[in-house]
């Protein structure tokens, strides 16, 4: 994975469009430049074409929401800055990052290219975001989880961490992957290093879960001795109440969350509705957006409520 951090994220409420003067241009442009792209657009009262390209400009700087901001100079007023910028007809367009220009074109465009061409810049002002790029390892190291490649998931984590210490995505993160080596000791403090204040995040909520989970099949029998148990006695509630933790313990997330509906189905108050309770729980763990989790809510409600 990539260096996570370049350029500071642009402020959320920084203005869309600001006039710019030979005074102000070093402020508002190329110190600007540091935090997002800076669209600068040179035109004219008296110029029918930057009329027109004007506020197609501004529609599409106001859709990246503050990765990309525009600024206006008025050629007549500004005529020396315009010469420096070699400006010799209007309207021209330049973008500005990191206090230098990145591109540029004269010319009114059609809408379509004016939207892709700020479009790129707000990929480009991406590609710089802290923040963005936090999202987009979160979702790499989730997907790497998925396909069962912890040690990049781990990695991923962890570099998160280095820069973001707080942050409660990565810190459950590396929790699960102690669940994952059986290192509940290591789970639990890892969950203890999250801010009180995160406690109710749903990552965090999951680790918890996890960690209960694990600690329960500790002491549970082998899979073979309870699959035989359940073999002479389909209503042995207990054995198929284990079975259903060994599975989650071993991965099988769908055998788990399948054996206690199966068993609330039998017997929805058997040891005050420990199946319900447990399922829950692994939903819980699953995260509740899991395609598992969504899946058995659903069939949970049909037999709750038939």
């Amino acid at each position: 994975m990539q260096t996570l951090f370049g350029s500071s994220a642009a402020p959320a409420n920084a203005p869309a469009v600001k006039d710019v003067t030979t005074a102000t241009f070093v402020t508002e442009v190329m110190e600007a430049s540091r935090e997002a792209v800076i669209v600068v657009d040179f035109w004219a009262p008296w110029c029918g074409p930057c009329k027109t390209l004007g506020p197609m400009l501004e529609k599409a700087v106001a859709q990246t929401k503050g990765s990309v901001r525009m600024v206006k100079i008025n050629v007549d007023e500004n005529q020396q800055l315009a010469a420096q910028m070699r400006v010799q007809s209007i309207p021209t367009v330049y973008a500005f990052f990191d206090g230098r220009p990145v591109d540029a074109f004269q010319g009114a465009l059609p809408e379509s290219q004016v939207q892709a061409w700020v479009k790129k810049l707000a990929s480009l002002a991406a590609e710089n975001d802290p923040a963005a790029q936090i999202v987009e390892a979160l979702a790499q190291a989730k997907e790497a989880l998925a396909e069962g490649d912890a040690v990049t998931a781990q990695a991923i984590y962890g570099q998160i961490l280095q820069v973001e210490p707080e942050n409660v995505e990565a810190i459950a993160g590396m929790g699960r992957m102690a669940l994952l080596a059986g290192q509940i000791d290591v789970a639990k403090e890892v969950l203890a290093q999250v801010p009180k204040d995160k406690l109710g995040h749903s990552d965090v909520l999951a680790l918890k879960s996890g960690i209960e989970l694990a600690e329960q099949t500790t002491e549970l029998g082998s899979r073979a001795d309870l699959e035989g148990r359940l073999g002479r006695d389909a209503n042995d509630h207990q054995a198929r109440y284990d079975l259903a933790l060994l599975l989650y313990a071993e991965g099988d997330k769908q055998g788990a969350v399948d054996h206690l509906l199966d068993l609330i189905q039998r017997d929805r108050a058997w040891n005050e509705e420990a199946g319900r309770k447990q399922l829950l729980k692994l939903f819980e763990a699953f995260g509740f957006s899991d395609p598992i989790s969504v899946a058995g809510r659903r069939r949970l409600s049909t037999l709750l409520f038939r």
